[in-house]
């Protein structure tokens, strides 16, 4: 029997109180029944649906690495979905796949094989996933003990290594869009160096380096490409920021170096 719709279903409706339990529960039915008819004609998930699924539930596995979810994890999960711009109703389902994650039974390998086997030849979207783990595990406690073993483990269940885990969390250490620190000596060697961390080359690049990299970043965060490999509308905030970060620090670099 499939039970999936009645836990999401009751765990929304739980935020309405006993009858909002009550209907959600009824809902959440009806999509077990659909899930099974799905499952018997052998069809299965798709991309998108798949990735927003597998976000909020991994997000709420990771919150509970440490055994307790703690008041500024929850905040940075109300942050990754306020930044992603959902709905009202993205975000009640996105509470209830959050707090399924945190389950003691949650199958991490099993929904992450699942996600790669969505995503079939288009890693970037695995890429853009752990990027956006990576956010909400900075945010909740910076990725320190218990978060930062499970983040190694989810990147190795994606496929990627530690060497690309720690660029792509220098990277998103680097800066936010539209940082702008002040004009001293000290503020723009600091703001250099976390250029060449988003844009994942070494000081010592050389111009012809430095373009193929903005180029190749530009293409694994493209939005349009992205969402044509299946990424969720729900997602391209996180893509949209990203390419912002990108071009910016493209154009700091090429500007310091006298390129532009």
């Amino acid at each position: 029997m499939q039970w999936t719709g009645k836990i999401i279903g009751g765990a929304l409706g739980a935020f309405m109180g006993p009858l909002g339990i009550l209907l959600g529960a009824a809902l959440g039915h009806q999509y077990d029944l659909k899930a099974q008819g799905q499952a018997a004609s052998g069809s299965r998930l798709g991309a998108s649906q798949q990735f927003f699924l597998a976000t909020f539930r991994v997000m709420g596995h990771v919150a509970k690495a440490d055994g307790r979810v703690s008041e500024r994890e929850i905040e940075a999960a109300r942050g990754v979905m306020s930044s992603l711009r959902l709905t009202d109703n993205q975000k009640r389902e996105a509470i209830g796949l959050f707090t399924l994650g945190k389950r003691a039974d949650f199958d991490l390998d099993g929904e992450l094989a699942e996600l790669r086997r969505s995503c079939g030849t288009h890693p970037e979207l695995l890429r853009v996933f752990l990027e956006i783990q990576l956010r909400f595990a900075l945010a909740g406690n910076d990725m320190s003990g218990p978060v930062r073993l499970r983040m190694t483990r989810i990147a190795s269940l994606l496929g990627f290594s530690g060497a690309v885990l720690a660029s792509l969390e220098a990277a998103l250490r680097g800066g936010r869009p539209g940082y702008r620190p002040a004009d001293s000596q000290a503020s723009m060697e600091s703001r250099r160096a976390a250029a060449y961390r988003v844009l994942e080359i070494e000081p010592s690049a050389t111009a012809a380096e430095l373009v193929k990299a903005y180029r190749r970043q530009m293409s694994r965060h493209h939005p349009d490409k992205l969402k044509a490999n299946g990424l969720p509308d729900s997602m391209m905030e996180h893509a949209k920021e990203r390419t912002q970060q990108i071009r910016e620090a493209y154009e700091f670099l090429t500007e310091r170096r006298g390129l532009g």
